[in-house]
């Protein structure tokens, strides 16, 4: 393979993913191929996609490993639950304005941090804002702390692990245990219909083509310089005069604004949001995902959540008890045959003939070296 073909083969591989993400699956579910079912449980897979490539650039890019990147993706579905709560309206259960367990645990009145929620332009600001702001300031307090390797690991777990026992307490009145759920419409239209779920299958492929160019971007600039950098040796960056703690504390607020992006777009495509979406147990998932298609890629990330749901979907059906000794295997071969990742085996392919093609070449060097000449007899 020469150098140019080399070089437009990831842009060819990437416009081909995109080509079938944006256009292919949508048209065929209009047609009647696909069915709505396998369209919703794909645009499940993007919203996990959108949060595996977030993992990546704070775990592959910076080498931050964080096990909390489920929190803010749960926060992000969260902050559009809330509005989908509040648009069912009466035709909940309970036929009233407040959502169903708020009823059900005595509240006559809409607690006032609720009110503004009536607004999809507010839900969808604080989508954003609220997964950037809590990163923001435990970023803060831990990276101007130098607290770093498996220690960040162990704290960002334990954020996780507090969070989701707050939420599933009543009293924060975001639905306890069972969370949110029988979300009805959002924007007027009505999300049980196939050209809704179609329209929210594009969204969630959108914004993962939009959030990879973005990520792509950035690594390919001299921030993502100084990232690797930080992620190879983070002391010759201090020495050379750059605040490794402002680049850390950048990168995870970016990454957790993309978590919570794609919490965004889960919600209303599964129907529910409940504290076990918090669970560290995510997290893992996640770290799975990225070191199965290739850590440090951004491409790779999307094909192993992809392919590891998908693989998830059909061992669960069947093979329900072995599902996860299947994942654990899988996650061990990929780490001990294919170190990066799905993206990475072409490469490894051509490196073992380059090797191959160079012992036979050295072999018959050798050969010739020992066979006397027809002159030398």
């Amino acid at each position: 393979m020469n150098a140019p073909l080399a070089g437009k083969a990831p842009n060819i591989l990437l416009a081909a993913i995109a080509l079938f993400l944006v256009v292919v699956m949508p048209s065929l579910n209009a047609v009647g191929v696909v069915s709505d079912f396998m369209l919703n449980t794909w645009g499940k897979y993007l919203c996990y996609a959108i949060l595996a490539v977030g993992v990546d650039l704070l775990w592959g890019y910076t080498g931050l490993l964080s096990l909390g990147q489920a929190l803010f993706f749960s926060l992000g579905g969260y902050m559009m639950g809330m509005h989908l709560m509040l648009m069912i309206g009466k035709l909940g259960a309970y036929k009233s304005d407040l959502p169903d367990f708020m009823v059900f645990l005595g509240l006559k009145v809409l607690p006032d941090f609720w009110q503004p929620f009536h607004s999809f332009p507010f839900a969808a600001l604080m989508v954003v804002v609220i997964p950037g702001l809590l990163a923001g300031l435990f970023g803060y307090l831990a990276f101007r702390s130098r607290i770093k390797g498996v220690y960040f690991s162990i704290l960002t777990q334990a954020l996780t692990y507090g969070a989701a026992l707050m939420f599933f307490r009543n009293e924060m009145m975001m639905g306890g245990n069972n969370g949110f759920t029988d979300f009805r419409s959002v924007l007027g239209t009505d999300l049980r219909n196939p050209e809704s779920k179609r329209l929210l299958y594009i969204a969630s492929a959108v914004t993962l083509m939009l959030v990879f160019i973005g990520c792509k971007w950035l690594t390919n600039s001299r921030f993502g310089l100084i990232q690797r950098a930080i992620r190879d040796s983070e002391n010759r960056v201090l020495f050379s005069g750059y605040s490794a703690a402002n680049f850390k504390l950048f990168v995870f607020v970016i990454s957790a604004v993309i978590a919570g992006i794609g919490g965004a777009l889960y919600v209303p495509q599964v129907g529910i949001i409940n504290p076990s979406e918090m669970m560290t147990e995510k997290s893992l998932e996640a770290v799975v995902w990225v070191a199965v298609g290739g850590r440090g890629t951004l491409i790779g990330p999307i094909l192993g959540a992809i392919g590891v749901n998908y693989l998830k979907s059909w061992a669960t059906t069947e093979y329900p008890d072995f599902w996860l000794i299947i994942l654990g295997a899988t996650f061990v071969l990929v780490v001990l045959f294919l170190p990066k990742g799905i993206v990475g085996v072409p490469r490894q392919i051509h490196a073992a003939i380059e090797r191959r093609k160079a012992l036979k070449k050295d072999r018959a060097d050798d050969l010739a070296e020992i066979t006397p000449s027809p002159e030398a007899e």
